[in-house]
């Protein structure tokens, strides 16, 4: 029996498959061996200055491990089958590490998609496991625990709880921050535009003034824009020029990583992270009419690189559906790449043409056929001929003012009749040269210019891709951890920073200028394609950002003014005497006692520092449960009641004139069962809380379930559009009318 290791599970049930009884296929379930998660996890040999990673296995990952051993115990032969990237690579090092093999003699067979024919290629062109490729991956996971080890921790110390700084998340966020600044400090610039319609409705743009061309700007005020549009309504103008010619809609390049995120995001709404996950479940094996396979290539990849055979394949393909005049004499390659694109992958292709869209409607599902959709008609375009437009140009021209309209037509869809276009034909009538023309209508519109636009998740991939930062593997999980720690915020497509990303930025600029210098992260990431490609040395590259950027935190802790307010007033606290501080907060600065959390008596404080007395809003009601006064507080749900006795009473109530009950009593005590509000949501609850601790998130019947060894009642509910009942205790579900 001959063992496969591969790391996710659908991976390794569409390669068994395959190869039937003679192999067994197990996954890893990703990394098994990694840094460890409590500490730093390196240390420094202090005679070679060479920085040295301590990897072990997590708790979690220990069942996988120890099945891992079990079965290579068994095996005649080991292959490491992860994935075809630098990652992939260092996880086949690890899982020989950690079931105590030598990596070298371990057979690492690698494919870019998982198909029949691929895998038994690739396990008869077997090789071994790159240290090269371990290594550049070794030395990026290391700079990444350095930088996020240790400069985290001085941003929480003197920001605020909770901050992270990362080699390539901090680049992108100053990205992100300076073009909201250019945003704010943008000022409207006014121009008008002169746009008139000369009769059989053809529309045109003025483009010359008394001889002087005219720009965007040109004309910059309502004064000016009359005067031109008085000169006009007195001119006669004439035809002076008419133009055709031919304009190629050149065909679009095949998908990688990059643009296929960017793709997807601005024709399906998919975010980056969901896009992989989608691209993911299509790579490792759905279903299709021959079983279970992989429908597209790898889907981490920043090359244009296609197969020879698909290509032969796609062009035969597009010759029987389209005919002779959509194939190109000659296959078309693309050359354009990314900073450092890894060649040896290819572009993200279908692996099967025969699995078209539309047979793969009745096996994907609704996102994965979307998204398939999507990357099997840009493989297939990018083999077609390009679309050809006649574009048509008239000069109008006057005694001081000159106009121009232009039109075009399609004269061949090319790739076109696959895609489809939303470009509409702009016809012109046909007219002469020194034809008279007259016009119909004059308008002289104002503008102002616009800002630059805010990042999307599209366009900021396109930024990073561009500028060398980041490698496909890590363009959605760093704008999924620059949300998640709410230093941008994404709303209507747009990223948005924070305030608090102002002031990490500020910081991180002014103490650590490499760390969010776009030119530094990129170069960083061309010397790890250095160390891949075996041209440069892992611990070398790591010492020579280890010792000065170690320097650099030394002289960001005395340097670094601390943000977080802490000074003393003064003041005793009118709880438990202890000293009032000044603090800082995400709302701003307020007072609060240095015995917190033992006395959480805090103050608000104005614009200017002075203490403001908050009243408390005394209602008419009485606590049921103590007798004392009731006050009206401010929660996340609204306004509500709380006891004046509070903390020794935590009776609250809600502030509704009439309090919403049940006419069904609670099924525990026979009590009254009150809707209240809570920050996981609304439900139904029991009045005699906290003797009686019922609760249910539907409003409860007086049906019982069915179901044995049960008590519990029936609620009134929708699942999946559909009207069911309930059981409020046991979840069991029935059909109404049951």
């Amino acid at each position: 029996m001959n063992l496969i290791i591969v790391e996710s599970p659908a991976k390794a049930r569409t390669i068994k498959n395959f190869l039937g009884k003679g192999y067994e296929v197990i996954a890893s379930k990703g990394h098994i061996r990694d840094l460890p998660k409590s500490r730093f996890g390196i240390s420094v040999d202090e005679q070679t200055h060479h920085l040295i990673p301590t990897y072990s296995v997590a708790k979690e990952n220990a069942p996988t491990v120890k099945e891992i051993k079990e079965k290579a115990k068994k095996a005649q032969t080991i292959y490491i089958a992860t994935d075809e990237d630098r990652e992939g690579e260092a996880i086949g090092w690890h899982i020989a590490h950690a079931i105590k093999k030598d990596p070298q003699e371990l057979p690492r067979i690698v494919f870019h998609e998982i198909t029949k024919t691929a895998i038994k290629h690739a396990l008869e062109e077997a090789r071994t496991i790159d240290m090269d490729m371990v290594n550049a991956q070794q030395a990026r996971r290391i700079l990444d625990r350095v930088v996020g080890y240790k400069l985290s921790p001085l941003l929480s110390s003197k920001i605020q709880k909770g901050l992270s700084g990362g080699r390539v998340q901090s680049s992108t966020l100053k990205l992100v921050v300076d073009r909201e600044r250019e945003i704010r400090a943008f000022v409207p610039q006014e121009y008008w535009s002169i746009d008139s319609v000369f009769k059989k409705d053809i529309d045109a743009t003025l483009t010359k003034h008394k001889g002087e061309k005219l720009s965007k700007l040109s004309i910059a005020n309502e004064a000016q824009a009359k005067g031109i549009v008085q000169s006009v309504e007195s001119d006669s103008f004439v035809i002076s020029k008419i133009e055709t010619k031919q304009r190629k809609s050149s065909t679009p390049p095949p998908f990688m990583t990059s643009t296929l995120q960017q793709t997807a995001s601005s024709k399906l709404g998919f975010t980056p992270k969901k896009t992989m996950m989608v691209a993911q479940s299509l790579y490792e094996g759905v279903k299709t009419p021959d079983g279970t396979s992989g429908v597209i290539t790898y889907m981490r990849t920043d090359s244009l690189n296609l197969a020879k055979e698909a290509v032969e394949a796609v062009r035969e393909e597009i010759k029987t559906r389209f005919g002779e005049k959509y194939l190109p004499a000659k296959a078309k390659t693309y050359n354009k790449k990314a900073k450092g694109a890894q060649e040896a992958h290819e572009a993200i292709r279908p692996t099967m043409l025969s699995f078209t869209p539309e047979v793969a409607q009745s096996f994907l599902k609704a996102d994965e056929i979307k998204l398939y959709r999507l990357i099997y008609e840009r493989f297939m375009s990018c083999q077609m001929n390009d679309a050809i437009f006649e574009q048509q140009s008239i000069t109008f021209s006057g005694n001081e003012n000159e106009y121009r309209a232009s039109g075009r037509k399609l004269i061949f869809d090319g790739f076109y009749a696959l895609t489809g276009t939303e470009d509409k034909d702009k016809l012109l009538p046909i007219l002469k040269e020194g034809q008279k023309a007259q016009i119909q209508s004059v308008k002289a519109e104002q503008h102002f210019t616009e800002p630059p636009a805010r990042y999307s998740e599209a366009s900021l991939i396109k930024k990073l891709e561009s500028e060398g930062i980041g490698r496909p593997s890590t363009y959605a999980p760093t704008i999924a951890t620059l949300s998640g720690r709410t230093y941008v915020t994404i709303e209507k497509k747009q990223i948005i920073p924070t305030e608090m990303a102002f002031t990490v930025t500020d910081i991180l600029e002014k103490n650590f200028a490499n760390i969010v210098d776009v030119s530094f992260t990129a170069n960083m990431e061309e010397k790890l394609d250095e160390v891949a490609e075996g041209k440069n040395d892992w611990q070398k590259l790591l010492s020579d950002f280890y010792f000065p950027f170690m320097k650099q935190i030394e002289e960001g802790k005395e340097k670094i003014v601390s943000l977080k307010l802490a000074k003393p007033l003064g003041r005793a606290c009118p709880k438990c005497g202890e000293e009032l501080l000044l603090r800082s907060g995400r709302y701003g600065n307020f007072i609060a006692c240095s015995g917190f959390p033992k006395c959480k008596y805090t103050e608000q404080i104005d614009e200017e520092g002075n203490a403001v007395e908050v009243k408390q809003e005394v209602s008419d009601e009485k606590c049921d449960k103590c007798g004392k006064e009731m006050i009206v507080k401010n929660g996340r749900n609204g306004k509500f009641l709380a006891c004046s006795g509070y903390p020794d009473c935590k009776n609250t109530k809600s502030l509704e004139s009439e309090t919403k009950t049940s006419q069904t009593p609670c099924p525990e005590c026979g009590g009254k069962l009150v809707y209240k509000q809570s920050r996981r949501g609304a439900f139904w609850g029991c009045e005699n809380y906290p003797e009686c601790k019922f609760i249910s998130k539907f409003e409860p019947t007086t049906i019982k379930c069915k179901e044995e060894d049960c008590n519990g009642v029936l609620a009134e509910r929708t699942y999946r559009n559909k009207e069911v009942y309930e059981c409020v205790k046991c979840k069991a579900r029935t059909p109404r009318g049951e």
